[in-house]
């Protein structure tokens, strides 16, 4: 393998050049594909769509992590669904005060091969005391779970194949049945540009189930096309509304030495661009 075509979209896309390929194998759900290049480091690659590089995962995962537990500022246990490379896992458990992560992932194949080949993602997340990860199927566990937890991070694929079932209505009423009265539930929504039907519809099925559905972006390079999209819902309409004074207190106090993540990026993440609001606007009609 020389080149790697990212297949996202059918008519562009982009080409990573391949220095060496570190693994490659059909599991019983995907195929994953882990190789260097000059570029953007060790790149994983899931049934032809980039997941996550060395070099760029930082953003994505401090802004699914951070920008919810700060907000709710009194996180003690956190539910990540999917997040097999360990990234989410590690940036949750950087905030002392949290007492429990369970993490739901369905391949274990994807979880060892990130701690071979990609362990500055995870960092020995995995073994930490406070983790406890689960294969299972995410919708599976939420709809069968009588534990509650303050926040819910769904950090899965796109909606095609096994993670397709993350982005349905069933699904988000599991997460509201395991979440706690004023927590707040985060996905990865795509990027809004070249994926704005996602927006759409997870706005259209997240609102009859939580009072208040927004979302908010962040640019990461190798997820091409523009800003991607976060989704956020919650019952507490409070938790978007955070001044800038006890986000930085918060901040503070976490001890948090972040690459991306600021309390006003945080605030300013929730400003989106016209044509998602166009979009949001379009549903609610």
């Amino acid at each position: 393998m020389n080149n790697y075509l990212e297949t996202l979209y059918p008519s562009w896309g982009q080409r990573f050049l391949v220095d060496e390929v570190l693994f490659e194998h059909q599991t019983s759900h995907q195929h994953l594909v882990i190789f260097k290049n000059q570029q953007w480091g060790t790149v994983m690659a899931l049934d032809g769509v980039v997941q996550t590089t060395e070099k760029d995962e930082f953003v994505y995962h401090e802004m699914m992590t951070h920008t919810p537990i700060l907000a709710h500022g009194q996180v003690k246990k956190v539910l990540v669904i999917g997040g097999g490379d360990g990234g989410i896992l590690r940036e949750v458990l950087k905030h002392q005060q949290i007492e429990r992560v369970v993490q739901v992932e369905i391949d274990q194949a994807v979880i060892d091969m990130c701690i071979k080949y990609l362990p500055n993602h995870s960092q020995g997340a995995f073994d930490d005391p406070r983790a406890e990860v689960i294969i299972n199927d995410g919708v599976k566990y939420v709809a069968d779970c009588d534990e509650h937890f303050d926040v819910i991070i769904s950090d899965s694929t796109d909606p095609i194949g096994p993670g397709e079932v993350l982005f349905t209505s069933p699904f988000y009423q599991g997460v509201k049945s395991c979440l706690i009265e004023d927590g707040v539930f985060v996905a990865q929504n795509g990027v809004s540009f070249m994926q704005l039907d996602e927006v759409s519809t997870t706005y259209r099925r997240l609102s009859p189930v939580f009072n208040e559905v927004l979302f908010y972006a962040a640019a990461v390079p190798t997820y091409v096309g523009g800003v991607m999209t976060f989704a956020w819902a919650t019952e507490n309409r409070a938790l978007t509304h955070i001044d800038s004074t006890t986000l930085n207190q918060r901040f503070e106090k976490a001890g948090l030495h972040c690459r991306y993540y600021t309390p006003a990026l945080h605030q300013a993440a929730f400003a989106l661009p016209a044509y998602v609001q166009a979009a949001l606007h379009e549903v609610s009609l």
